[in-house]
């Protein structure tokens, strides 16, 4: 997932790009209730998870800044961009690390294709 914040300016009466001080904190659990991921992020940031366990997740986003209700008279405004499946992959990021050709990165993004539709089918079954 992406997200970025924006806090609520009382001047301008519109949401602004948040300072660097405000930090978010993300908590992703299965739907067993545990834990997959817990951690400190800043106003913007990208956290990613591999989900062991077939089902609905639930994705917490919070403030760390109690003092944000005083300067954003309590608003604060998320963008969230959730990617699922091999679409979170950065090819191109992926083919300088590991020096691929581009026959080998397409084998790869077809491989993570045929992964990607297993893993749905799998959960189809349990649904």
């Amino acid at each position: 997932g992406n997200y970025r914040t924006q806090l609520w300016d009382k001047q301008s009466e519109s949401f602004l790009p948040s300072t660097p001080g405000l930090g978010m904190h993300v908590e992703v659990k299965d739907p067993d209730g545990k834990v997959v991921l817990s951690r400190q992020y800043g106003s913007e940031g990208r956290f990613t998870f591999t989900s062991h366990t077939p089902g609905e997740h639930q994705i917490c986003l919070h403030s760390n800044s109690t003092r944000m209700a005083l300067f954003a008279g309590g608003k604060l405004r998320v963008h969230l961009d959730i990617q699922v499946g091999e679409h979170t992959n950065n090819y191109p990021e992926i083919a300088a690390k590991d020096k691929l050709t581009e026959l080998q990165l397409r084998a790869r993004q077809l491989l993570d294709q045929v992964e990607q539709i297993q893993k749905e089918q799998n959960y189809q079954r349990v649904r």
